[in-house]
């Protein structure tokens, strides 16, 4: 599954920029008009899923800001909401279109999400060994997403949240996340504006729901600190790479 990922990226305008053919002309004066400064977005080295990080996501009508961990619009009060969301950090690819918390959004209400990597564990002689995953070279990853939004009927509070697909572990991830082989749909670029677009027919949407190539993916071992959540985990040196002599390499 993916429930911890890196997102350095403070700039909100080169982010968008990096999404400009597939979000509205404007996003520009858009910015603007909110008073967005270049270093409103947050930073994380290391962020879990579980502590519902509010970040910015691409739909088809641009940037918004989501947290992680979708609340389904049908959710009837906050309790229901509160525990729904814990348990959709991630939506199985293979079961999306089927669930309820999901198959409203998966069919109009897709979105991408950029990061700068995600981590996953890899058990070795009863050990647990956590992997920064990164992109080869300069680029972000870019994880297929969808969102939903819910309404507080006890106080009209709208929250925008959104979940991170998932699909089968290619070769590279089923040896690092050994367990559950489990990986973050992420898309190749040629694929961005059909995903986000409403109007995909939905056996294009199930096509794109497939393992990435492991060709332009790099991975490393990274600190045993990150296996502890009591732990600050969101510093620099959460995804540098850390020598185990024990542990063989990919």
């Amino acid at each position: 599954m993916c429930y911890s990922i890196a997102f350095i990226e403070k700039k909100a305008g080169k982010l968008a920029a990096r999404y400009q053919g597939i979000i509205p002309p404007g996003w520009k004066e858009e910015l603007a008009g909110e008073d967005t400064r270049d270093d409103v977005l947050p930073s994380y080295y290391f962020v879990s899923g579980f502590a519902h990080p509010e970040l910015p996501v691409f739909g088809h009508e641009g940037m918004m800001p989501a947290s992680w961990g979708l609340i389904p619009h049908w959710a009837k009060d906050r309790e229901l909401a509160d525990k729904l969301r814990n348990g959709t950090l991630n939506a199985v690819g293979e079961t999306v279109f089927e669930k309820p918390s999901f198959r409203k959004s998966i069919r109009s209400q897709r979105c991408l999400l950029a990061v700068d990597g995600f981590f996953e564990w890899r058990e070795y002689e009863g050990k647990k060994y956590p992997y920064f995953i990164y992109p080869d070279g300069d680029e972000l990853f870019t994880l297929g997403c969808l969102y939903d939004l819910w309404t507080d009927k006890a106080t009209g509070e709208m929250v925008q949240t959104f979940s991170i697909i998932t699909t089968p572990a290619n070769p590279l991830l089923a040896i690092i996340h050994n367990q559950k082989k489990r990986m973050p749909l992420i898309l190749p670029r040629d694929a961005e504006a059909a995903w986000v677009d409403p109007g995909t027919p939905y056996k294009l949407v199930k096509e794109m729901i497939q393992p990435a190539d492991e060709k332009g993916i790099r991975a490393h071992p990274v600190s045993r600190k990150l296996n502890y959540a009591r732990q600050d985990r969101n510093t620099p040196d959460a995804i540098e790479r850390v020598k185990y002599s024990e542990l063989p390499d990919l």
